[in-house]
């Protein structure tokens, strides 16, 4: 396990039943940063090395595939430069298997070790080992909620494709990984060096948008929920005006205890429910079909295009025109 006098030790953990690219991806961003340099005569680099949480060195995939690492995490003994871990698929915060992995973990600083990282849902296993506390991080969108609750003292950033706390570098859903290794690769080598990688990979050195693109506004509720109960009709008068009287009168309750059942089983006021919803059909719209923005807004009931746009910004942190040119089907219809 030589670095070699001039290479960074990066070592990444692939936690069992990750997704093989939150791992490769990072790897492969490290090992192109590697030809890259070596082709502009340069030395450095990086000394990339995949290692496994528990004992057995063994790591199983989803898609079945079986990955027998050369070293587990335990066993790393050379000063580490940059170390992420890749994935959670959350049974290793229990398992007993997995105790020697956290505390090991929970060992690193930014004394002995660079950078510490995650990438998905490998920042539970940064939160479970300390290292996130009083920090800003992120997670994949689905799991953002999840790590807030299970840890409060993280300040959990949902939008974020990658963040940074000082030492602590934390990357959101799967793909993330590769965003935060260009990011890591720019921080160490410059700008010039990182885009030579990213265009190897066929990838945006600074991806546009932000990870709340593409989650749901709004939970899947349970039949029972009121807004389960009220989700074909909210659907039907998207376009018309949807006060909290109207609701009401619907459903044959008075306003104040609408409001206040709503709110209970929702966790949210029907007018900020019914705002998401809207933004919620309008982005279908937008993917799925040549309707004009306009066309979207009315039907939609997000008003004309100033608000549309406005309601956009603030839900999803973009415009409508944007959104559809990043997430528009090749079999929009009108």
């Amino acid at each position: 396990m030589d670095n070699g006098p001039q290479k960074k030790q990066v070592i990444i953990v692939a936690t069992a039943g990750t997704t093989l690219i939150n791992f490769a991806g990072p790897a492969d961003v490290f090992t192109h940063a590697n030809k890259v340099l070596s082709l502009s005569g340069s030395a450095m680099g990086y000394n990339v090395l995949i290692v496994a949480p528990t004992i057995d060195k063994k790591i199983i995939c989803p898609t079945g595939i079986e990955i027998a690492c050369q070293f587990c995490a335990m066993e790393i003994k050379t000063p580490i430069d940059t170390l992420i871990v890749a994935g959670n698929d959350f049974q290793a915060l229990k398992n007993p298997e997995y105790d020697d992995f956290f505390n090991w973990l929970s060992s690193l600083n930014e004394n002995n070790t660079r950078r510490i990282g995650s990438v998905c849902g490998g920042a539970f296993a940064l939160a479970r080992a300390g290292i996130l506390n009083g920090r800003k991080a992120t997670t994949h969108w689905d799991l953002s909620k999840r790590l807030k609750k299970d840890y409060p003292l993280i300040d959990v950033d949902s939008s974020a494709f990658h963040t940074t706390d000082g030492h602590i570098y934390t990357s959101g859903g799967v793909t993330s990984g590769i965003d935060l290794a260009l990011a890591l690769v720019e921080e160490d080598h410059g700008k010039d060096i990182a885009i030579q990688v990213a265009r190897k990979l066929v990838f945006y050195l600074n991806r546009p948008g932000f990870q709340v693109q593409f989650a749901n506004l709004l939970p899947v509720y349970e039949s029972s929920n009121i807004a389960s109960k009220l989700q074909n009709w909210f659907m039907e008068n998207l376009h018309e005006p949807l006060d909290v009287v109207r609701i009401a009168n619907h459903l044959n309750m008075s306003p104040r205890n609408f409001t206040r059942v709503f709110h209970k089983q929702t966790g949210v006021p029907p007018a900020k429910f019914i705002e998401k919803l809207r933004v919620e059909a309008a982005r279908k719209y937008l993917e799925d079909s040549n309707m004009s923005i306009e066309g979207i807004a009315e039907k939609c009931g997000l008003g004309g295009l100033v608000s549309m746009r406005r309601t956009f910004l603030r839900h999803l942190m973009t415009t409508p025109s944007d959104y559809r040119r990043t997430f528009r089907t090749s079999h929009s219809t009108n």
